[in-house]
């Protein structure tokens, strides 16, 4: 018998705790230390999760106390919990999502000193564009580059090191130094009350909603309230949802405080781990981050933002699968501080829980300064002909803004020449040899690829299935959009903004830098392009396809779809110049669509609600999906039917309404060479649903070859 036994979760995808013996001699080691157990045939970094005065069983012994004075900090321990119950996840490979991977890996926790690279404010560079273009994004940055960022921003060391010699950048020691600046703006009275609100939020409604139209200021009321939060000592995490935002937000963030601390997933395991050391002890007081910085410790965290709340960028795919947004506002309960949810276009989750009282709101319905909001127009394309997916009335209005000395952007969520490549003789179309989906045609470099797995395929010269050479790109991407306009307006610098021309910060700074010093251009891209960018000369937005995602069977799609087309027109008029957009269509008296443009994004949330409380989805039924994977056929469906057995088992009391649909192939049953089905779960009670997500767990079904999961709250369904 041992009366000092400590529990410990592994990174395995095991649901329960193991026992360990603590060595005669040595301290408990506390909760949320890690610790190195023996386990199996191996040793793994675990962490303490408990401890218990005694067992009777025979118990393996710690083999090494990592961190004595303990890792985890309380708050994170009990969120892991949380995490564990709520998305009915091993604990121990929630722990292992929190962590930062040097720390999983059971590395020595210490500071390390950063070089970083600090450029002189005076002094430019002459015919050296890559020295030229180096130095702007050292100073866009806002401060001291950490040299760790330097591959992240896309800086070239060759040109860096050309101008540290010419005495234009020096290096420096990192010294986090943070004083708050007075802004160069005055608050309008809707700003201002907005910062009063969440200067008042805490505890269980500490959570505030930030509904504000594109352009209103929303950043500058974040400054404000992370200002307060700074001047008082404290510090504040700001949750953006991709890296290519990161840059920009920081640089503002850096220029009204003087520093501000990166955390994405981009940076090296060491200096993901650095930050956190510097953020637990105190030494940054402004993180900004991606979706796993919502795990980041704090000595004294007073304020959450969550910046583009409705992303579906927050919402992890793989693993645990976390809404880093749900996790901020429970972290925030958790620790009674301030939750701001910030949005132009809020989730419909987001505003029913405003509209039952659990989250306070504050609204910013204008534009900040002189600027107006864009006017919609709907584009009936019904019978026309398309050149290339744009109409002959759509590329004069392009027209008309572009000879006014104005820029336009025209937005296709589609990578790629085409969608499709077929064979107009056989009707013969390119499909991936290992998914259930079609290869996109891409013209630079010429071929097929599949956005799927990511594979690629020479593209043939001929029909594979008749040898005919009728081979033809059907749909619009991107590159086509290219094409046809810069045909049209070859005289006119013309930029594509998509995953395959976007690869660095630097790049994509440095075009939009030229796009803001204004004259006539054409801007070509993704949902890239909808995202916080100030584009003061761009009054003109066009959306080519807005029917795809509106008429689709996934029932979140056309909110997806409606947020896309509201972020993206959000581009247009923001200086003196006012704005339009243009949307083009088949199905111009579709309901959502028809109430986006007369009523703007509470139209359509009203709208798109009210089909939501009808057909009893969320936001007024809890959901799950249950995914299995395998490249056995026959054996996902006998493991999501014994899943299905069980929870049907567990909800026969239930007198609420509930529903297990399936199983059945997923929308894309093959993928990465292997057979996928789901399960989607339903209940009018969230309760109901956890507690049969329970009975799920305890069955422990298992298959060999088979991967399956839990997805509570899915952002994707089909």
């Amino acid at each position: 018998m041992t009366d000092r036994v400590v529990e410990v979760a592994v990174p395995r995808p095991v649901r329960r705790l193991f026992d360990y013996a603590v060595p005669a001699g040595d301290a408990v080691p506390p909760v949320g230390a890690r610790v190195r157990v023996p386990f199996g045939r191996t040793e793994v970094v675990g962490v303490v999760a408990g401890a218990r005065p005694e067992s009777k069983r025979r118990l393996k012994t710690i083999t090494e106390v990592l961190d004595p004075g303990g890792f985890l900090p309380a708050d994170l321990v009990e969120l892991a919990v949380w995490l564990g119950r709520y998305y009915h996840h091993p604990l121990g490979e929630v722990f292992g999502t929190m962590l930062p991977a040097a720390a999983r890996r059971g590395e020595a926790v210490r500071l390390r000193r950063t070089r970083c690279w600090l450029p002189k404010a005076d002094g430019a560079v002459q015919r050296a564009p890559r020295q030229a273009e180096t130095l702007r994004a050292l100073r866009a940055f806002g401060g001291p580059v950490p040299d760790t960022e330097v591959r992240h921003l896309g800086i070239d060391r060759r040109a860096l090191a050309a101008l540290v010699r010419k005495g234009l950048v020096e290096a420096v020691e990192e010294r986090p130094e943070y004083r708050v600046r007075p802004s160069p703006f005055d608050l309008n009275d809707e700003q201002g009350r907005a910062v009063e609100v969440i200067a008042g939020a805490a505890g269980d409604a500490g959570t505030v909603v930030l509904e504000g139209v594109t352009g209103s200021g929303k950043t500058e009321v974040y400054l404000r309230a992370v200002a307060e939060v700074v001047a008082r000592g404290g510090q504040a995490l700001v949750l953006v949802p991709e890296i290519g935002l990161t840059p920009q937000t920081l640089a503002r963030f850096r220029e009204r405080f003087g520093g501000a601390a990166p955390l994405h997933s981009a940076a090296p395991d060491a200096v993901r781990l650095d930050t956190w050391l510097r953020c637990a002890n105190g030494d940054h007081k402004v993180l900004v981050g991606t979706r796993s910085a919502v795990f980041a410790p704090f000595a004294d965290l007073r304020l959450i933002v969550v910046d583009e709340e409705h992303d579906a960028s927050f919402k992890q795919q793989e693993g645990l699968r976390y809404s880093a947004r749900d996790v901020a506002v429970k972290r925030g309960r958790i620790l009674g501080v301030p939750v701001v949810l910030g949005s132009a276009t809020p989730a419909l989750q987001t505003l029913e829980n405003a509209a039952r009282g659990r989250y306070g709101q504050a609204r910013l319905t204008r534009r900040a300064g002189q600027a107006t909001l864009p006017r919609y127009r709907v584009l009936d394309v019904r019978g026309r002909r398309l050149r290339d997916g744009l109409s002959d009335r759509l590329l004069g209005v392009l027209d008309q803004h572009l000879r006014a000395g104005n820029q336009a952007l025209v937005f296709v969520n589609r990578r790629g020449f085409a969608p499709t490549c077929l064979c107009t003789a056989c009707g013969w179309q390119a499909r991936c040899e290992w998914c259930d989906a079609r290869l996109t045609l891409h013209e630079t470099p010429p071929g097929l690829r599949c956005h799927h797995c990511g594979r690629r395929y020479r593209l043939p010269e001929t029909c594979p299935a008749c040898d005919a050479p009728s081979l033809i790109g059907l749909g619009t991407g991107t590159q086509r959009l290219e094409s046809a306009l810069g045909a049209r307006f070859p005289d006119l610098p013309l930029y594509r903004f998509d995953r395959d021309t976007t690869r660095g910060p630097a790049r994509f700074d440095a075009q939009f830098e030229v796009l803001r010093r204004g004259g006539p251009a054409i801007l070509v891209g993704t949902q890239m392009l909808a995202k916080g960018h100030h584009l003061p000369a761009v009054t003109v937005v066009a959306v080519v396809d807005a029917d795809s995602g509106f008429l689709s069977a996934d029932f979140r799609a056309p909110e997806r779809t409606a947020q896309l087309i509201v972020q993206v027109a959000g581009r247009a008029g923001r200086a003196e110049r006012p704005g339009e957009v243009w949307i083009q269509t088949y199905d111009p008296g579709n309901p959502n669509l028809r109430a986006l443009v007369e009523e703007g994004y509470p139209g359509f949330a009203e709208t798109e609600t009210a089909h939501r409380r009808e057909a009893g989805l969320p936001p007024f039924a809890a959901m799950a999906v249950l995914r299995a994977e395998s490249a056995r056929a026959g054996a996902c469906e006998a493991v999501l039917e014994r899943a299905r057995a069980v929870l049907r088992d567990a909800f026969r009391d239930e007198a609420g309404a509930w529903d297990v649909l399936g199983p059945a192939p997923a929308p894309m049953a093959y993928r990465s060479g292997r057979l996928r089905f789901q399960c989607l779960v339903l209940a009018g009670r969230r309760p109901a649903l956890h507690a049969a997500l329970a009975r799920l767990e305890e069955a422990e079904i298992q298959a060999s070859n088979v991967r399956w999961s839990i997805d509570v709250d899915p952002y994707d369904t089909f």
